[in-house]
């Protein structure tokens, strides 16, 4: 008999259980959010260097778990652990450049147009409150950063509620936090089911703030929930993309289709981000796709725990039976795969091991090319000109991420990327690289890839009140 109370985390690899986790019931949950209000209000006090000498420290502490917070991310998610070091430097990195923009971003604003005389104008920056953290499976420590690390320096407690799939990462988030000085609960962690989130922790009037990283689906319920709210609060969502690339005639091909590769195949192609559709110039096409296809071979698809795999499972059976349907579908829509499981033979139908897949002779009335697929899989499709390929990756109802791929050299191919900055419908634009953020750099969606902004400065604007004064001296004694 299954315990409606207990979280169960299956092994993407094994299939079989891993670790445990009480779900919080309705009072329990209550004690949090109360605790949460009142770890705020000391927290809040608390100088600014303060929060950010502590935030310094947990960069130390975080460090310091780098290898178990590693293994914790290939069991769990089933990430080949040769690849998860790389999530806890990127953390790191992250982390450490929205600590050292907190004082800058901070600071109170001084106002000094249109000059008034004989008054002092500023704006200064105060925290919200209670911020909830809604965290995915798939980054489950570097999108922590997207919101945390910011809420918590400005002066916010924040409860996280993190993805069944991974438990651990919140969890440590919190015990080393702790242990870098953290006041008690200004930090907590929610473990609760779906309904509960929905019905009970949303609407909360006391969580003054809501940051969500999921799909399009989770993200719509969350909105919901917390309209039902009696309050209102802002909310983040940062959800699923359909990203495209653009492959141009003078592009070094080589060097475009291993990157590629890499963008789509990733982390099993488990990224918001992921490439998901390739449009390449009619004049170097069989050659791009003949290149793309002996690199993606070059993968080896098994146990995540061994150091020579370099692609692992996807997070579920049901999202491998996914994946596999939208493959299947297009071919029999017309597409024809030039790559496919048969050259993998870790990949087995009923399992969550997915091969990478390439199709081509697509189109847009495929869903391989109109929905996210997150999976190691793409479809790629012909173009005669820059205008062509324009048009197709507007054809979207995602604008997340899209990138150009020609030559940086050429100042021609340079004012047709300028034109493409320009006209795509999406939050960022890459050339020559895809499925990269930086945290200097505002992230956001266009479209149904969500609203709102994380990382950057922009960030802790999201994350304050901000409280407009005026002084005025010149007054008659």
């Amino acid at each position: 008999m299954v315990d409606v109370n207990i979280q169960t985390t299956i092994s993407p690899f094994t299939q079989k259980p891993i670790c445990t986790r009480p779900l919080l019931s309705e009072s329990e949950l209550d004690s949090v959010i109360a605790q949460s209000v009142k770890a705020h209000k000391s927290w809040k006090k608390v100088p600014l260097e303060e929060r950010i000498a502590i935030a310094r420290k947990w960069l130390v502490e975080f460090e310091k778990i780098g290898d178990v917070a590693a293994e914790d991310i290939s069991l769990q998610m089933g990430r080949p652990i040769g690849s998860c070091g790389g999530e806890i430097r990127g953390t790191l990195w992250r982390a450490g450049h929205m600590i050292d923009i907190a004082a800058e971003s901070l600071a109170p604003i001084p106002q000094t147009k249109p000059e008034v005389e004989g008054t002092e104008k500023y704006t200064v920056k105060q925290p919200l409150g209670v911020v909830l953290v809604i965290s995915p499976w798939n980054y489950p420590h570097m999108c922590l950063v997207n919101a945390v690390v910011a809420a918590l320096i400005a002066g916010n407690a924040v409860i996280l509620k993190p993805a069944p799939q991974t438990p651990s990462p919140a969890e440590r988030w919190v015990s080393t936090w702790t242990s870098a000085g953290l006041p008690a609960n200004v930090l907590q962690v929610a473990h609760v089911d779906q309904e509960r989130t929905l019905g009970q922790l949303l609407p909360d009037p006391r969580i003054d703030f809501v940051s969500f990283t999921g799909s399009v689906a989770g993200g719509r319920a969350v909105q919901e929930a917390a309209n039902k709210s009696k309050t209102f609060k802002g909310v983040v969502l940062e959800l699923g993309g359909n990203d495209p690339a653009y492959v141009r005639s003078d592009v070094n091909i080589k060097y475009a289709a291993e990157q590629l590769v890499d963008g789509v195949t990733f982390n099993s192609g488990q990224s918001c981000a992921a490439v998901e559709r390739i449009y390449v110039h009619s004049s170097i096409f069989d050659e791009f796709v003949k290149e793309y296809v002996e690199f993606a071979k070059q993968h080896k698809l098994g146990d995540p725990s061994k150091s020579e795999t370099t692609l692992g499972p996807v997070v579920s059976v049901a999202s491998a039976a996914r994946i596999r349907k939208q493959v299947s579908d297009a071919v029999a829509a017309g597409a024809k795969l030039v790559l496919d499981e048969s050259s993998f033979p870790e990949a087995k139908e009923g399992t969550a091991m997915v091969g990478p897949a390439v199709l081509v002779d697509v189109n847009h009335s495929m869903e391989i090319m109109n929905e996210e697929t997150f999976g190691p899989v793409v479809g790629i499709m012909k173009v005669e000109n820059d205008e062509e390929a324009l048009t197709l990756m507007n054809d979207s109802v995602y604008g997340l991420t899209a990138s150009v791929w020609t030559n940086p050299t050429d100042q021609a191919s340079l004012n047709v990327f300028n034109q493409f900055v320009e006209e795509l419908e999406c939050g960022t634009v890459y050339m020559n690289k895809s499925d990269a953020l930086d945290p200097s750099l505002p992230w956001h969606g266009w479209k149904q890839s969500g609203r709102g902004v994380s990382l950057s400065s922009f960030v802790y604007d999201n994350l304050v009140h901000f409280k407009s004064v005026m002084k005025k001296a010149n007054v008659p004694q």
